[in-house]
């Protein structure tokens, strides 16, 4: 009678269990999906945003596992990249005061006057005068010192004071607003302060945007979510109203699922229990 009793709890038991585990093995997890998004695209798509001339390609769609930590197991995570060319970006290049800079092949020293708001510097000649003895048959390679003054040895005994032998440094003003070529590349001075001159010019930059699974990601100043529903497509969106409704529904999908898991657990452990139960000797 003992084991008859168990036998149809068994039976019970299973049946819940099985139809527990059944749920689960037949439900397919919900998955985020738009059916008209902003922007569907592949990698090497262009697109532009409403309001903005600004083009932008889809330079990169990745798709990589990540480990699953303590709990093992892998994860894959999708991310890409969209790349875009601003043509009128600004690049700025500092002389500081004191430095020395390379202007059309001639070395110069930067000399910003002690004002309160200059707006002029000096750029100051840096011969080589080691190179004009050398160019000189009658000169000594190297000056020489007298009572604190240098002299260049001419014919190996006429002393020529070095101020009169070499040429006076030519001196270049550079004032904001001024262009010049430097670098081999056409600048403006934009500012000239007490701690140096500052140049500008604009060229064209290359810019890249990070975009991540489910994130928010700002483009021509408009936000969009990003989503990745395969490892070759970026849908761009800004239905946060439909995201929002999907995710709650995933939420309660799995609370459903880990529901039901607990009741095929508990249903296939009680029936463990009372197989084991059965089997007990009875007492008389």
């Amino acid at each position: 009678m003992q084991r008859r009793a168990a036998a149809i709890s068994v039976v019970f038991f299973l049946v819940i269990g099985a139809g527990a585990y059944s749920l689960i093995a037949t439900a397919s997890t919900p998955t985020i999906g738009f059916e008209n998004p902003e922007y569907s695209l592949a990698q090497g798509d262009e697109f532009t945003v409403a309001g903005s001339e600004q083009t932008y390609t889809v330079s990169a769609i990745t798709e990589e596992e990540e480990s699953g930590g303590h709990g093992g197991g892998t994860t894959l995570v999708r991310s890409g990249e969209i790349t875009y060319v601003n043509d009128s970006a600004r690049f700025t290049e500092t002389w500081d005061n004191g430095s020395t800079v390379t202007l059309d092949g001639t070395d110069w020293r930067v000399e910003v006057p002690n004002a309160s708001d200059p707006s002029e510097a000096t750029l100051v000649e840096l011969r080589n005068n080691t190179a004009i003895l050398m160019n000189d048959p009658n000169a000594d390679n190297e000056t020489i010192t007298r009572d604190g003054q240098k002299y260049v040895v001419i014919n190996g005994s006429e002393l020529v004071p070095a101020a009169e032998y070499f040429p006076a440094n030519e001196t270049r003003t550079v004032a904001e607003g001024d262009s010049l070529t430097y670098d081999e590349t056409q600048m403006t001075v934009a500012t000239v302060e007490s701690s140096g001159v500052t140049l500008e010019w604009f060229d064209s930059e290359e810019n890249t945007i990070s975009v991540g699974d489910e994130a928010n990601v700002t483009i021509g100043g408009e936000k969009f979510l990003a989503l990745f529903p395969d490892k070759s497509t970026l849908v761009l969106t800004q239905n946060y109203e439909s995201y929002d409704r999907q995710t709650k529904e995933i939420d309660k999908f799995h609370e459903t699922e880990n529901g039901l898991w607990g009741v095929a657990i508990a249903s296939f452990s009680m029936v463990i229990l009372l197989i084991g139960m059965a089997f007990l000797p009875s007492r008389y």
